[in-house]
């Protein structure tokens, strides 16, 4: 019957994931244009593989609108991502064929911007732009895999051609289409397609521009000269497609970037994991624990001065329960870990339903840090009812703790990175404004949250203990090698980090590669895999302490499970070294103080997975022998 009720289950979390990548919500309704009818095109930012610094579009000396730069207002999201969505000068009208339009009059720039745009296109940066909330996108054919075609989010800004630096001045706009009704019209898709023309290459008369030479082979590029100063003509033009996609469908685009056969050999994978932890956690809980407990409740019941000669985990039954050192800072992390665990569950959840699409520009990390905020509260109750429990005396230190703990690491790290990010004027630098709303928000919301649910945590009644304990503590004995505190969670942390690795990968490219990351059912189906493999290897590793006659399980519980953090930063290390081509010292400060900031928070949840798993455990196995 429990055999029917898994594959049940089974079939239900493949079912959602399904769902969570076929279906999702586009966060608009769809914009109907008529023929004739002006769109803009909004520049969003620059960034690059190379540098992992963005920029903002006018960050460079383009062209400009004749009304202005406007910028859009930002999300909390965004202005963290780095967006500066601001108008352009490239106007366009709705079936309106443009062969060749100048953006603006020839500019003479001087050495020192011509030098600014070599160096930009040396350290290949592409440029973002967005029509009807649609990003710009290159088109491509893989070579290895023939009639392949694949897209490149935005465009490159130049290349280099001959060792010179070459910049993209001619835009080529392929809108495609699609007819809702009649005369009504929906932008379904958007291609840049780049090229670089020589000024002396085309004739300008009136604002309308004309190649020279039919052949584009013909045409010289025009190189950016850094030995002078030069002239640069930015021309574009534009090619409407009519499309059969619909406007539900026209983000399929980006989000079919990534093999999805690769993310099911991930589930298979993990699921193996699983299926063999469950089968060790079984043969201890079925048949070990069941056979000592028998034994122990018959020595008991014949002759209770015979259970002073057995070895095993009921002699520590007077200390198993004695509070750890430092029981303040355990629950603190404990409590951040429930708090960053609540968060990411409601946001995988919300995401698999749909409500965080890319066409919501920063709505997945607004509403991460909206949604750490205020689970707080479960944070705080949790962390107090535990601090209650380990006899802890000064509630509001252990509330104040609990609630700024994370905060405070994340904060240090982010504000330090973001000297560098200022002194290169980067995008990505988070203005004053934006850091005093991160302090209100953590003020107003988290820090009462934390502190009165902690409060109301301390005043509920501690959590109840099968046995006592003795006022005098056990001597622990020698443990064997692989139960000495760093080798148990070196073994420990090899399977977490197993059942994740694969979708790891996808997640540091969608981070560090500018690419879509929006497989969140896959993403869903192998965080609960990762919580069930936390949760059995740390009570594994926990019964085999305790068998060892060692009952300092309190703070190995948190770091068994969480040990999968430290293969989490090697790995990183190897993805940095071997996928990324990362340029000069900022960059790679940037790379791993965000890596470190990430390992921390995935030691924090599954350090708090691990910890009640265990405590689950250990009270239940106690709770069930026959103690004097």
């Amino acid at each position: 019957m429990e055999r029917y009720t898994c594959l049940r289950i089974c079939a239900v979390l493949l079912a959602l994931v399904h769902l969570a990548n076929s279906f999702y919500l586009p966060g608009v309704a769809p914009t109907e244009y008529q023929k004739d009818q002006e769109i803009d095109i909004k520049a969003v930012k620059m960034t690059s593989v190379k540098t992992q610094i963005p920029y903002e579009y006018y960050s460079l000396s383009f062209c400009k609108p004749s009304g202005g730069v406007r910028y859009r207002s930002e999300n909390l999201g965004e202005v963290l991502r780095g967006d500066r969505i601001s108008n352009t000068p490239y106007i366009l009208k709705v079936l309106e064929r443009v062969p060749c339009h100048t953006v603006c009059r020839a500019i003479v720039y001087p050495k020192e911007e011509m030098e600014l745009f070599a160096k930009r296109i040396q350290q290949d940066y592409s440029v973002h732009m967005l029509v009807d909330n649609l990003p710009a996108a290159t088109k491509f054919v893989r070579f290895d895999k023939p009639a392949v075609v694949q897209y490149e989010h935005g465009f490159k800004l130049g290349h280099m051609e001959g060792g010179k630096p070459v910049i993209h001045n001619h835009l080529n706009f392929v809108i495609k289409f699609h007819e809702a009704t009649a005369e009504h019209y929906r932008i379904v898709g958007f291609e840049v397609q780049p090229f670089s023309i020589a000024e002396s290459h085309l004739t300008i008369e009136n604002d309308v521009c004309a190649f020279k030479s039919k052949s584009k082979k013909d045409i010289a590029a025009q190189v950016v000269d850094v030995s002078q100063e030069g002239k640069i003509q930015f021309s574009y033009s534009v090619v409407w497609e009519q499309s059969d996609i619909k406007w539900a469908s026209r983000w399929d685009t980006y989000l079919a970037m990534s093999d999805g056969q690769i993310h099911w050999f991930a589930i298979v994978n993990s699921l193996t994991i699983v299926l063999f932890l469950s089968g060790i956690v079984a043969v201890i809980l079925v048949r070990t624990l069941r056979r000592d407990i028998a034994r122990y409740n018959q020595m008991d019941e014949e002759d209770p001065d015979d259970a002073v000669e057995e070895t095993g985990w009921k002699l520590v039954h007077g200390d198993v329960f004695r509070p750890p050192q430092h029981a303040r800072m355990l629950c603190a992390i404990v409590g951040s870990g429930i708090q960053i665990l609540c968060m990411v569950v409601i946001t995988l959840v919300l995401a698999c339903l749909g409500m965080l699409s890319p066409a919501s520009r920063g709505a997945l990390m607004s509403s991460a840090i909206f949604l750490y905020a205020f689970m707080g509260l479960f944070a705080g109750y949790f962390a107090g009812r535990l601090y209650r429990t380990l006899k802890g005396q000064d509630w509001y230190q252990g509330g104040v703790l609990t609630a700024s703990l994370f905060p405070a690491i994340v904060a240090s790290v982010c504000f330090s990175l973001n000297f560098f990010l200022w002194a290169k004027q980067s995008s990505a630098a988070v203005p004053f404004t934006t850091m005093l709303a991160l302090l209100f928000l953590w003020a107003g919301v988290s820090l009462p949250l934390v502190t009165g649910g902690f409060y109301f945590g301390y005043r509920k009644q501690a959590y109840d203990h099968p046995v006592r304990t003795n006022q005098i503590p056990r001597q622990v004995p020698e443990q064997v090698w692989y139960m000495q505190p760093v080798a148990s969670v070196l073994l420990a942390g090899i399977l977490p980090f197993c059942a994740v690795f694969i979708e790891l990968f996808f997640i540091l490219t969608a981070i560090w590669e500018d690419q879509f990351y929006y497989l969140f059912g896959f993403l869903f189906l192998v965080f609960i895999i990762l919580v069930i493999v936390c949760s059995e290897i740390t009570v594994v590793m926990v019964y085999f302490m305790l068998c060892g006659e060692n009952y300092h399980w309190w703070w190995r519980s948190l770091f068994l499970s969480s040990g999968s953090a430290l293969y989490v930063f090697v790995y990183s290390l190897y993805y940095f070294t071997s996928k990324l081509e990362v340029e000069g010292f900022v960059p790679t400060l940037l790379y791993f103080g965000y890596t470190l900031l990430i390992c921390f928070t995935f030691w924090l949840f599954t350090s708090s997975i691990g910890f009640f798993s265990c405590y689950w455990f250990v009270r239940n196995i106690y709770g069930a022998v026959k103690i004097d």
